[in-house]
């Protein structure tokens, strides 16, 4: 079982990042710890879709380059998520049906540039 994912954003987006998980995605915002709080990001709690829930956490970095390729991938409603990710004004791109038979999935960026995977569940 998996507990959590972290990725990186730059210094002060941490708005930007809640507009996104937690008000489009619907996520919601868990508490750091004290000692971590300091040091900025934020974390989420992913629902599990059918599995347990797990964590996303976003830690901010000071030189910080959006993630292009390595991405954390989640099992969701396809078609809600990009339906809502779109509504956004956020771009859903539809991966090539036969790199995964039987699994539609698509990507999209979060708002500091980081890729996401969606799949169906």
């Amino acid at each position: 079982m998996l507990h959590h994912v972290q990725i990186a954003a730059p210094v002060g987006s941490e708005e930007r990042l809640r507009a996104f998980y937690a008000d489009v995605l619907g996520w919601s915002e868990l508490p750091k710890p004290p000692r971590l709080a300091i040091r900025g990001g934020c974390w989420f709690r992913v629902p599990g879709h059918g599995g347990p829930d797990a964590e996303l956490h976003v830690g901010i970095e000071a030189d910080f380059r959006p993630a292009r390729k390595a991405h954390p991938a989640f099992v969701v409603d396809i078609d809600a998520t990009a339906a809502v990710i779109e509504a956004a004004g956020h771009a859903v791109r539809w991966a090539d049906p036969a790199e995964i038979p039987g699994r539609r999935r698509f990507h999209t960026d979060d708002p500091v540039g980081n890729r996401l995977e969606f799949l169906e569940g």
